[in-house]
């Protein structure tokens, strides 16, 4: 990966992270992206750290990412510095709002090539979600997420932003939000129709990701299978449950990423 290049431009910074996307019919290649465009508009306000409310009263969910971090006026004001008052478009698969009557779609500032959630993983103020279908566009929020961990910026200048599964009081803190967290699987097990990657001996008290059976196809055939990640360190990320024990479900090979050996 080649070092982050940024380019000032009336408070927008554009963190350029080259990852070698492939182009494919309809699309620019580009290190960002680049869905169907759904529309345009100008940011009229910043609700919170990842929705906007444009001009014509329409609200956008910024898509592909998660909050960092525990400081919501912190991730407001970094939003807001990027997006306020800004020509933007609105790119995406699908443009039918959610219960909320939110738009959920990758937003870019009018003559930019890269989205404000790769600007807000590059500064380190948002966590790359796992609910992107588009493999590039998922490979490139990651990214940029990396580039802002190796350089610890935001939120990653701070130890405690990725939980040590064998830490339970490090877990603890992390309930109901969601996390990064990483470990060594201590064993695999099944039990009716999940599968636990256990990073503790204690089920009651110590930390695991589950798979569902229905979402094990997946993982499979993306070499994820669980008893070829035993023993191996893994970071795992999405919202902590209490359930049974602390524990992250993984629905999404995205989720996984294997860090090395024993």
């Amino acid at each position: 990966m080649k070092p982050m290049a940024w380019h000032g431009r009336a408070g927008f910074t554009a963190c350029v992270v080259s990852i070698g996307v492939t182009t494919t019919a309809g699309r620019a290649s580009t290190a960002d992206c680049t869905l169907e465009q759904q529309g345009e508009g100008r940011v009229a306000a910043t609700i919170d750290a990842r929705s906007l409310r444009l001009e014509d009263s329409r609200e956008i969910r910024l898509a592909g990412i998660e909050r960092g971090g525990a400081d919501r006026a912190s991730g407001r004001s970094a939003l807001a510095a990027i997006a306020d008052g800004r020509e933007v478009t609105l790119h995406g698969d699908d443009d039918a709002p959610d219960r909320y009557g939110r738009q959920s779609a990758f937003v870019f500032v009018t003559g930019s090539q890269h989205s404000i959630q790769s600007e807000l993983l590059c500064r380190g103020e948002a966590l790359a979600s796992f609910d992107i279908s588009d493999k590039n566009c998922a490979a490139a929020l990651l990214a940029a997420e990396r580039a802002a961990r190796d350089a610890k910026l935001g939120i990653w200048a701070h130890p405690s932003a990725i939980k040590n599964a064998e830490s339970s009081g490090d877990i603890l803190s992390a309930i109901v939000h969601f996390t990064v967290v990483e470990g060594r699987v201590l064993s695999v097990r099944q039990t009716g129709a999940i599968t636990y990657l256990n990073f503790g001996r204690n089920w009651t008290r110590d930390f695991a990701a589950t798979i569902p059976r229905r979402n094990m196809p997946a993982f499979e055939n993306a070499s994820l299978g669980p008893k070829s990640l035993e023993n191996k360190r893994i970071r795992v990320r999405g919202v902590v449950s209490s359930r049974r024990g602390p524990r992250i479900e993984l629905l999404r090979v995205g989720q996984i990423e294997v860090l090395g050996g024993t």
